[in-house]
């Protein structure tokens, strides 16, 4: 986690929640309550949220304000949520996104 923002130039220091768990792919990671969860995964070194359907290009944060798709993963068994927008909480489960869902594609029928 020390790749996060300690003090930004322009907002400050940035206030956190508490420190929760969640699992991403199935390794238990940390982030901070009510921070987005792409902003938890960014500072985990987590840079690949998605992979297209149609030629498995991988994406990641791009816009960071909900407006495109690029960002979108499984969480908690819903595919496409917007992780840049949606808040982190104690124990959800996060996975990269594979086309539509959490399968890899190599899994896929």
């Amino acid at each position: 986690m020390e790749t996060r923002i300690k003090n930004h130039p322009i907002l400050g220091v940035p206030e956190k929640g508490r420190l929760v768990t969640f699992t991403f792919d199935g390794r238990e990671m940390q982030g901070y309550e009510g921070e987005p969860i792409a902003a938890a995964l960014k500072a985990a070194g987590v840079m690949v949220h998605r992979y297209t359907k149609k030629e498995h290009k991988p994406r990641g944060i791009f816009c960071a304000i909900g407006r495109c798709t690029d960002c979108v993963m499984v969480v908690d068994g819903k595919p496409n949520v917007r992780t840049c927008v949606t808040p982190l909480s104690e124990g959800m489960c996060v996975q990269t996104q594979y086309g539509v869902s959490a399968e890899p594609f190599d899994r896929q029928a």
